[in-house]
């Protein structure tokens, strides 16, 4: 009998797509889009333990526990990237489903939903099974937005970035009067670019995947061009 193959990974996902799988040798990242707004939820599920953490509960509560289920058994901790309203739809839903843990960047807590459990700050780290993430604290999109990186064993690094990096530029920065592009373009370019190497893969809050490689040459042109 034959067999279905694999799907290979492209991070091209829509709503109502099947999730997106890429595993790598310590975490197995699953990608999905939900909503109006094509959010992308990821989770991660720890290879040698089975722990899971969610990136962003945006919208379709029931779809994103289904991801959770796809993972594996239960979820030990929700991350949210900014308080963006499209970004927490499902937040409450899946945190009182799931029972786990909650977390997202201190300048942006109290403006979400729900107090999160835990507040962080640039240079703390998210545990998932046997796997940290460190936590980058980007501001300039809002206030408090974090970024999440995991760095497999042969050094190449993957990174969350919610709305503050995206292939062809940075995030919004023109609808809010906390929004700033100098302070985005710059966090951007100090914690991100220039702490990581072109192989660093970026998994962006809405849209398709790209590298720190294939983003690098434009950084002076989106700094002309003031977004």
């Amino acid at each position: 009998m034959s067999q279905t193959a694999p799907q290979e990974y492209t991070g091209d996902v829509a709503p109502g797509d099947p999730a997106q799988v890429r595993r790598l040798r310590r975490l197995t990242i699953r990608k999905i889009a939900v909503g109006e707004m094509y959010n992308n939820v990821y989770l991660l599920t720890c290879t040698a333990t089975g722990e899971q953490l969610l990136i962003d509960a945006a919208a379709e509560a029931e779809r994103v526990l289904a991801l959770i289920a796809e993972g594996g058994d239960g979820l030990a901790h929700l991350v949210t990237t900014h308080r963006h309203h499209d970004h927490v739809g499902a937040l409450a839903e899946v945190a009182r489903e799931t029972g786990a843990e909650t977390y997202a960047g201190e300048d942006d807590a109290a403006a979400l939903p729900e107090l999160p459990d835990h507040s962080l700050r640039h240079g703390d780290t998210v545990t998932v099974g046997e796997v940290d993430l460190q936590v980058l604290h980007v501001r300039g999109h809002t206030p408090g937005s974090v970024v999440l990186v995991h760095t497999e064993p042969d050094g190449s690094a993957h990174v969350f970035t919610g709305d503050t990096l995206f292939p062809g530029g940075v995030g919004a920065t023109d609808r809010y009067d906390y929004q700033d592009f100098g302070t985005l373009f710059t966090d951007v370019t100090e914690r991100i670019f220039a702490t990581l190497d072109d192989r660093a893969w970026v998994y962006p809050g809405h849209g398709g995947d790209t590298t720190l490689g294939a983003e690098r040459p434009h950084l002076e042109q989106w700094r002309e061009r003031g977004w």
